[in-house]
């Protein structure tokens, strides 16, 4: 998502403006969250991060094909939890500073991954892609070697070696080498840190990147090894043209601390050609940067009427540090470092959606800032609110209780997957899309009992739509679901379902559908006749008083006090099961009058398997 040359911290991804961070342990001893730092130290950028305090994170950990990474450790402070099969990960109350949280991902078979990032108030949401921890080369001990990349980053091995405990090492030793350039999309998920780095003053500085190099090396049984004490390697690290002609004759180095959490000047590479060439002393990250003064900026985007928006890329230009990018979360809160003392340009687009539609007169000069500032940005603008949709429903366990750590995800019809987390079996999501009413597909997945709702389908009835209740129990394969008046009256079928179609031929007249569920104290008969005019039926009908009416049209008959006249309940027929054993995705809403005359409202869900 980079637009210029180079990349600055201000890598904003999701949540917070990312400034990614790599592998540490993160432990809370007194006043700090980092049992690493030494008694007597003189290490002062700590003084930058604020008070210890707690957060709630939820992200995704994914590899280089965007596949999800299930089963990753994932550590933040004092907390730990693993990633589902989604790659899915949430810790609440989570101990951080209060200007710096550091998120470290591990996975046999990958490169240890992580994220550092300024905690928003709301969730914070990242996403963090793990290196894989594949052999470049194999070398022996003994002998100096080079190890190059066809792209020309190489690494030059004195052949000196050291296993983790400082004692030495001989044998083989499998080599990773992995270059991040600046110019490429996928490095801001890619690289650790957030380009937040101390310099040789002990002063904390953001960082801009001209070129990374990560250098692994492990015995052939995976123990992690490192050079011997006094040896040097030489590193080349290539610029990409992009880079190339701003780039000084001489730059300095700096190291990825992994018990820290940030990066630290060590040394200095010179250009040679169109390679940087340094010589460094033990391997992590390492990174050609210039350094910066930075303050904290933290933005929050709402529409007109103070909706907060997600899904808003937030393009911001420096006078002379390049171009960050990053997008708001569920709360509309973005927040990262960016330059002091510089003037800021910014411009917002939908993410990912309508041609990632740039919103008209947007476009604004901030700054320059000397101090942390947090701004408050309005988008009255009408096509932001046209796209905006808000999605709220009712998540609960298989027993009935509210899922009290979970998450939904789902996809809109031309716009953005999303994944949102549950508070107390509650959930609003806000979400941008292209086509009003458009089809969504959503899953709910308990992260303690780790259980799923499945994929079911909806229609949304824009501007929101409150898709019901949600159950997550991997055990039930269907479910009818409705709510009657708000709250009043809630009913699950789960068990004793029947799910027939009948097409023209066999029924004599017209195609239709019926749906039968009954339980201990209550059942539902739901029948409609289909509109072939439909691609697969699949559409919005209205209600009909009876399934041998020539209209299309749904109705409930028998088990339900739902009167024909003054009834404006609508139903969108989702999935149709062209086949035995497929699913009905049926969601329904509106309000009717029973059979007395009253007025009532009523939402529910109809997701079935075809018995005939």
């Amino acid at each position: 998502m980079i637009s210029l040359s180079r990349l600055f911290s201000m890598n904003l991804w999701f949540a917070c403006i990312f400034f990614i961070v790599l592998s540490c342990e993160n432990e809370p001893v007194g006043n700090t969250i980092n049992n690493n730092i030494p008694p007597n130290s003189s290490v002062t950028i700590i003084e930058n991060f604020g008070a210890v305090t707690t957060g709630d994170f939820m992200g995704r950990v994914i590899d280089s094909q965007y596949s999800p990474v299930s089963n990753a450790t994932v550590r933040i402070g004092n907390s730990s939890t693993a990633t589902d099969d989604n790659g899915i990960f949430i810790i609440k109350n989570a101990q951080s500073y209060e200007k710096f949280a550091y998120i470290k991902v591990q996975k046999f078979g990958y490169i240890d991954g992580s994220r550092a990032v300024v905690p928003t108030s709301g969730i914070n949401q990242i996403q963090i892609m793990l290196l894989p921890l594949t052999v470049t080369e194999t070398v022996t001990s003994g002998s100096a070697e080079t190890v190059s990349l066809s792209n020309g980053a190489s690494v030059n091995l004195p052949g000196t070696y050291v296993n983790s405990d400082g004692s030495d090492f001989t044998g083989n030793v499998q080599v990773t080498l992995h270059f991040l350039n600046p110019t490429e999309e996928d490095m801001s998920l890619q690289m650790p840190g957030m380009l937040l780095a101390q310099n040789l003053q002990n002063e904390a500085r953001m960082l801009e990147t001209l070129g990374m190099l990560a250098v692994e090396l492990r015995s052939e049984s995976g123990e992690e090894l490192n050079l011997a004490e006094g040896s040097l390697a030489t590193i080349s690290v290539p610029l990409d043209p992009e880079v190339l002609s701003d780039a000084p004759n001489e730059i300095p180095l700096w190291y990825f601390d992994e018990n820290m959490g940030y990066w630290v000047e060590e040394g200095s590479a010179t250009l040679q050609g169109n390679t940087y060439v340094g010589t460094v002393s033990h391997f992590s990250f390492w990174n050609c940067d210039i350094p910066t003064e930075y303050i904290n900026l933290c933005l929050n985007v709402t529409d007109g009427n103070s909706n907060p928006l997600s899904q808003i890329l937030v393009t911001i230009e420096s006078e002379f540090n390049g171009t960050g990018t990053g997008i708001t979360n569920d709360s509309g809160e973005v927040c990262g470092i960016v330059p002091a003392n510089q003037l800021l340009n910014l411009q917002y687009n939908l993410f990912n959606i309508c041609n990632n539609f740039e919103i008209p007169n947007s476009a604004e000069t901030i700054g320059p800032f000397t101090t942390d500032t947090t701004l408050n940005i309005v988008l009255d603008a009408p096509e932001v609110e046209e796209y905006l949709e808000t999605i709220t429903g009712v998540f609960n366990t298989c027993d009935g209780s509210a899922v009290v750590n979970g998450y939904v995800e789902g996809s809109v019809e031309g716009g953005a997957a999303f994944y949102s987390p549950v508070t107390n079996g509650v959930f609003e999501i806000h979400v941008l899309s292209c086509n009003e009413n458009a089809s969504i597909s959503i899953s709910g997945y308990d992260f303690e009992s780790l259980q799923t709702t499945g994929e079911i389908n909806y229609t949304l009835t824009s501007p929101q739509t409150h898709i019901g209740t949600l159950s997550a129990c991997d055990t039930v394969t269907e479910f009818i679901q409705y709510n009657i008046d708000e709250g009043v009256e809630n009913v699950l079928f789960i068990s004793d379902i029947s799910a027939d179609y009948f097409d023209q031929n066999t029924q004599g007249v017209v195609a239709n559908l019926q749906i039968f569920a009954n339980n201990q104290n209550d059942c539902i008969y739901f029948s409609g006749v289909l509109d072939d005019t439909y691609p697969n039926y699949e559409g919005q009908y209205t209600y009909a008083s009876g399934w041998q009416e020539d209209a299309p049209g749904f109705g409930f008959f028998e088990c339900l006090d739902v009167a024909p006249t003054n009834n404006n309940i609508v139903f969108n027929l989702n999935t149709f099961a062209t086949n035995v054993g497929g699913y009905f995705d049926i969601n329904f809403s509106g309000n009717y009058q029973d059979y007395d005359g009253n007025p009532h409202t009523i939402t529910g869900v109809i997701h079935v398997i075809r018995d005939n």
